[in-house]
């Protein structure tokens, strides 16, 4: 968390050769997390990592919940220990967008609410807000582009957090919308 806006470049590309995942840079251009599934596309478990490769989240697909989209997100503890009971934190996929408007995934931490609204149909943009749809966006996700404006690949998007915003629970979330989007 910092107190001020932060923006990062999330690469849909694993620095790992042959794994799926991404890499998140930050504003100086510095890898500060990656996510790695060491296996096939889509996998239905993925990690979270730092620079230093100390897994911050291990993401879940739940096994009975695969056409549903659900996601359970599990924090490891500052001593590298993970509570295999009660994830910290949950995703739900909403199908039906004509029932649901722009909302895409309904998100769970103890007794918060946040809500992944989908920005665009055709582009990989969408905002993560808390309290409730209409609530305070706390991160955003576009396509990156440069400073001429001219957009990068779709694999290439710009990560806002807001400020006070944890941003490993931020990128986590960037992940599991990307696994729904089979995008990882």
């Amino acid at each position: 968390m910092t107190s001020k806006q932060e923006t990062f470049t999330v690469w849909m590309k694993s620095l790992v050769c042959h794994s799926n995942g991404c890499t998140v840079f930050n504003s100086n251009g510095e890898i500060v997390y990656r996510v790695e599934n060491y296996d096939n596309k889509c996998t239905k478990e993925v990690y979270l990592m730092d620079l230093r490769g100390k897994v911050l989240f291990t993401i879940r697909r739940r096994k009975r919940a695969l056409a549903f989209g659900r996601w359970d997100g599990y924090r490891w503890s500052s001593t590298g220990s993970l509570n295999k009971e009660k994830p910290w934190f949950q995703v739900k996929k909403y199908c039906c967008r004509f029932l649901m408007g722009n909302l895409a995934c309904q998100v769970t931490v103890a007794r918060d609410r946040y809500w992944i609204l989908k920005k665009s149909a055709r582009k990989p943009a969408f905002r993560i807000v808390m309290n409730n749809i209409n609530g305070d966006i706390i991160a955003e996700v576009n396509q990156k582009q440069s400073s001429s404006g001219i957009s990068f690949g779709e694999d290439v998007l710009t990560l806002r957090v807001e400020p006070h915003v944890d941003h490993s629970f931020i990128v986590a979330l960037v992940t599991v919308y990307g696994l729904i989007n089979r995008r990882l």
